[in-house]
């Protein structure tokens, strides 16, 4: 009996010992994973840290074999040792395209509840275990009709939070040109599942004589201070030119109603801009960070938004002249591999972010670069040293 058991721990250690090695090939600490034969696909990173000091991921699911279309799912997970290991905690049905993020002290989740669908809020009072439903318009439900949206920063400004958003209510259908770029914000100490809470800007609508007709569209905004103090829409932009990053910044009016754009001085060149990323403001060095998708020379060629093998850490001072500070992750095959849609926080010394990481595993690898089959999470250590 102890030889047949012996022969049994040898077997199932090899076994373990061959999936822990696929795993230690794929970078960073591996969140989820869902091969492509399941036509799901891992979508929406977020990561938000609570105030106990655990840290909050999820994702939601994507694909032919997931219910975006109908009631979108959204899978919550928790750490409790930094990152190092996770475990899932809850499963939200009718969630797509959200953020979590912390409000005095508070835990909530922002986006849509399909693709395309109503604009959303949930709160949890328990770490994300358990939700609130937005019923109606006093419990969540914010905006009714099409949106479209990632898991993009709330920012907290003249006592003011603040997020972007598109409307995806347009007389076309045709991915981005349906989107118009547009911003809410509700008042810091106002209940955040109160519709009435919020207020909206005009929605900026997609036009085709912006970048001499190669304007793609719009999306994926970033709430952003400027160093004069204005508030901006930093947005991802979709564009004709082949190997181009541009980003355009809307400029929202200071009571929060208004946003205006002007196509002669409101496009720039920018690392990562033609794929979805986050600005973030760090006061002790001053400087505005993002984690966004370089292109590499080799693949200069191919449409911006598909190139998301090589990812790299931007910072810049004053919003318009930016520094690749250091390549963080790098794949040499642009077809299947991918690490993209990235969001992070900072945390003391160090900045943590989840990806969307499409990587080889066990079953055959991703379906192809947009289509991820992990979720991955990751450290920057000393990131401000990086600047020097």
């Amino acid at each position: 009996m102890k030889i047949h058991f012996a022969v049994f721990v040898f077997f199932l250690t090899q076994v373990i010992g061959v999936v822990n090695a696929q795993a230690l090939k794929v970078p960073g600490v591996v969140v989820n994973h869902i091969p492509a034969s399941t036509k799901i696909y891992i979508g929406s990173p977020s990561i938000c840290i609570l105030p106990n000091g655990n840290y909050v991921a999820s994702h939601d699911h994507f694909g032919p074999g997931s219910t975006e279309f109908q009631q979108a799912l959204t899978a919550v997970y928790q750490s409790k040792d930094k990152g190092k290991t996770w475990a899932k905690i809850s499963e939200i049905k009718g969630q797509f395209w959200s953020n979590l993020f912390v409000h005095q002290n508070v835990l909530y989740i922002m986006g849509t509840w399909k693709h395309h669908g109503n604009f959303i809020i949930r709160r949890s009072t328990d770490g994300g275990i358990t939700w609130s439903e937005p019923t109606d318009n006093l419990n969540g439900l914010l905006l009714e009709g099409e949106y479209h949206t990632a898991p993009v920063p709330v920012v907290v400004f003249k006592k003011r939070i603040w997020r972007a958003l598109e409307s995806a209510q347009s007389n076309t259908t045709a991915w981005g040109k349906r989107y118009g770029a547009m911003m809410i914000s509700a008042p810091i100490d106002s209940d955040l599942l109160n519709a009435a809470s919020w207020s909206a800007t005009n929605k900026l609508s997609y036009d085709s004589t912006y970048l001499e007709g190669k304007f793609g569209g719009w999306l994926e905004g970033n709430v952003v201070v400027t160093p004069d103090g204005k508030l901006i829409d930093f947005l991802r932009v979709a564009t004709s030119e082949k190997g181009r990053d541009l980003a355009a910044f809307v400029n929202i009016s200071d009571d929060g109603l208004s946003a205006s754009f002007d196509p002669t001085t409101g496009f720039m060149d920018f690392v990562g801009g033609a794929k979805k990323f986050s600005i973030r403001y760090d006061k002790k060095s001053k400087r505005y960070w993002t984690i966004a998708n370089m292109i590499t020379s080799e693949f200069s060629s191919l449409a911006a938004g598909s190139v998301r093998n090589t990812l790299v850490l931007n910072s810049s001072t004053d919003l318009k002249s930016w520094t690749v500070n250091k390549v963080l992750l790098s794949h040499p095959d642009v077809k299947t591999h991918g690490f993209q849609y990235i969001d992070w926080q900072f945390e003391g010394k160090d900045i943590i972010f989840l990806s969307r990481t499409a990587f080889d595993d066990e079953n055959g690898g991703a379906n192809n670069y947009h289509d991820a089959n992990f979720l991955t999470f990751h450290r920057i250590t000393n990131f401000r040293k990086l600047t020097k």
